[in-house]
């Protein structure tokens, strides 16, 4: 897994700029599935049945909960799609990539 994964978030209460276009390429590089999708990082992950769903969108709670740093997230009976943006910058931050990492991290344990 990427060394994204083995950062921690760093708070972000607004007047910092968001990622620019090359850096986000150049983070995106770091993260397999993801995208670029209407300004948000966004993936969608696929599972079996609802309870695998169910059980990878808690533990997707409880690493936000770490980090402090919330996805919005859309679930379904065998899938559920994360987004991530920094709203207090209304853009993207080295923290949705570190958070991103970590959820795919999940899925190799």
């Amino acid at each position: 897994m990427s060394t994204l994964s083995q950062k921690k978030c760093k708070p972000c209460e607004g007047g910092v700029s968001p990622l620019t276009e090359g850096e986000v390429a150049s983070l995106l590089k770091g993260l397999k599935g993801w995208a670029l999708v209407e300004g948000k990082l966004s993936k969608t992950y696929d599972f079996r049945n609802y309870h695998e769903t169910m059980a990878f969108v808690n533990a997707t709670a409880w690493i936000s909960h770490r980090e402090d740093h919330h996805p919005d997230l859309a679930v379904g009976y065998n899938k559920c799609r994360v987004d991530y943006i920094t709203h207090a910058i209304n853009g993207l931050s080295e923290n949705d990539f570190i958070c991103a990492a970590k959820i795919d991290a999940l899925l190799e344990l």
